[in-house]
C-alpha cells in the first residue's frame, strides 16, 4: 500500500488539475489523476512534451487532419479549419449523445461518422494506427481542460446507469469487477503496478510496457481479459456505457492526452 504522490503537473506551461472534488454520488471525496500514482521517471516523461513519446502520435494526427481522403475530396481541416481552435474542449466533453444513432459517441466514433458522412471515406478499423493518432491529436487540443460530460443529453443517463452496473459487475474466472482494483484496492500494488482510481482523462496514453499508444477501449478490453473473462467488442454498447460512466468518474480532472504510463 502506498499513497499517491503529493506533486503538481504542468505541461508546456499549462497547469494540469490532477486532484478535483468528486461529483455528487461519487464513491470518493476526491478524484485523482493516474499521474499521481506513477514513478518519478514516468511522471517526468509526461511533464516534458519533448520527451513524451506520445507526441509522435500528436504529430501524425496533425498530418492526417490536413490529408484529403474519400470520394468527396475533403480533409478534416476542410470542415473544421484550425484544430487548435475548432477542437479546443472537444476531448473534455466526449462521449456525447448522437440522436441519429440513438447512442453516445466517443471521439473515435465521431471521427468515423465524419469520414463516412462528410468525406466519403471508410471508417477506421478498431485501433488502426491512424485512428489512434487522430484521436490523440484531437484530444490534445483540450490539454488542461477539465473533463465534464453532459448527462442531460438524450438518453445519456440510462447509459451512465448501464455503465455503473458494468463497473461493479464481477466477471471472469478471477471474479473481478473494475471496482475491485480501482476502488476497493486503489493505492495497493498488484505486482509492480500501483493501482490508481482508473481515470481515463489521459487516453489515448503512451505505455512503456508496449512501447506504443493505447486507446481507451483497448485498455478496457485488456483489463477484462486479465480477469479471464470474454472480452466485449470495442465500441460495443457495453463498453460505450462503461466509457460514459468512467469518464464521469473523472469529472474535473484535466485532459492530459497523451498521458504516459508504465
Amino acid at each position: 500500500m502506498a499513497d499517491p504522490v503529493d506533486d503538481t503537473l504542468e505541461i508546456d506551461g499549462v497547469p494540469m488539475i490532477t486532484k478535483a472534488p468528486a461529483p455528487e454520488g461519487h464513491p470518493f471525496e476526491e478524484v485523482l489523476s493516474g499521474w499521481l500514482f506513477r514513478e518519478a521517471e514516468t511522471r517526468a516523461t509526461e511533464a516534458e512534451s519533448f520527451a513524451n513519446p506520445g507526441m509522435f502520435a500528436v504529430e501524425r494526427g496533425a498530418e492526417i487532419w490536413d490529408t484529403v481522403e474519400g470520394t468527396m475530396g475533403k480533409s478534416c481541416a476542410s470542415c473544421h479549419n484550425d484544430a487548435s481552435e475548432s477542437m479546443k474542449g472537444v476531448g473534455a466533453s466526449y462521449p456525447k449523445w448522437d440522436a441519429k444513432s440513438n447512442k453516445p459517441l466517443n471521439v473515435e466514433l465521431q471521427i468515423d461518422k465524419c469520414r463516412v458522412e462528410n468525406m466519403g471515406a471508410e471508417p477506421y478499423k478498431f485501433d488502426d494506427a491512424d485512428q489512434v493518432a487522430l484521436t490523440t491529436y484531437i484530444k490534445h487540443q483540450s490539454l488542461g481542460t477539465p473533463v465534464k460530460i453532459d448527462l442531460s443529453q438524450g438518453d445519456m443517463q440510462t447509459w451512465w446507469d448501464k455503465g455503473k452496473e458494468a463497473y461493479y459487475t464481477r466477471t471472469g474466472q478471477l471474479n473481478f469487477a473494475c471496482a475491485s482494483c480501482h476502488e476497493g484496492a486503489m493505492g495497493k500494488y498488484i505486482r509492480a503496478d500501483h493501482l490508481s482510481q482508473g481515470q481515463v482523462n489521459g487516453f489515448p496514453t503512451y505505455r512503456f510496457n508496449t512501447a506504443g499508444m493505447v486507446s481507451l477501449h483497448n485498455r478496457f478490453r485488456g483489463c477484462i481479459r486479465d480477469t479471464r473473462a470474454e472480452m466485449p467488442k470495442a465500441f460495443s454498447d457495453e463498453l460505450m456505457a462503461l466509457e460514459v460512466y468512467v469518464t464521469w468518474r473523472g469529472t474535473g480532472l484535466s485532459v492530459e492526452t497523451p498521458s504516459v504510463r508504465q
